[in-house]
């Protein structure tokens, strides 16, 4: 597990959007997770830490195309370009986009309950 640097955990944590889960929109037992992978390393940037529910975050198997989604949708085209080497994250979006409907700050197009 890769350390977030103080700077941005202070930031995050001042963030309401970190204070509730990100796939369930509820608050309480929230973990942040490292969700972009990039060259072999958890990329430390805001758009890719995620805040989930505990539970979510142990079966993060089950829930990685959404959090994907959620992903993507935070980060802009310019983040995303920097990252889109061996995955094309702007087509990977567009895709999960036409499957999920719309990301906004927390507001889902679909309601995700699975």
């Amino acid at each position: 597990m890769r350390k977030i640097p103080p700077k941005l955990r202070d930031e995050m944590s001042k963030d309401s959007y970190y204070k509730k889960c990100c796939i369930t929109n509820l608050p309480g037992n929230i973990e942040w997770h490292h969700n972009l992978i990039f060259g072999g390393k958890q990329v430390n940037e805001k758009f890719c830490i995620l805040p989930l529910n505990k539970e979510i975050h142990r079966n993060i198997v089950k829930y990685k195309e959404q959090c994907d989604w959620i992903m993507l949708n935070r980060a802009t085209d310019e983040e995303l370009k920097k990252y889109s080497k061996v995955i094309n994250y702007l087509e990977l979006k567009k895709k999960l986009n036409q499957k999920y409907g719309l990301y906004q700050n927390g507001n889902t197009g679909k309601i995700i309950n699975e």
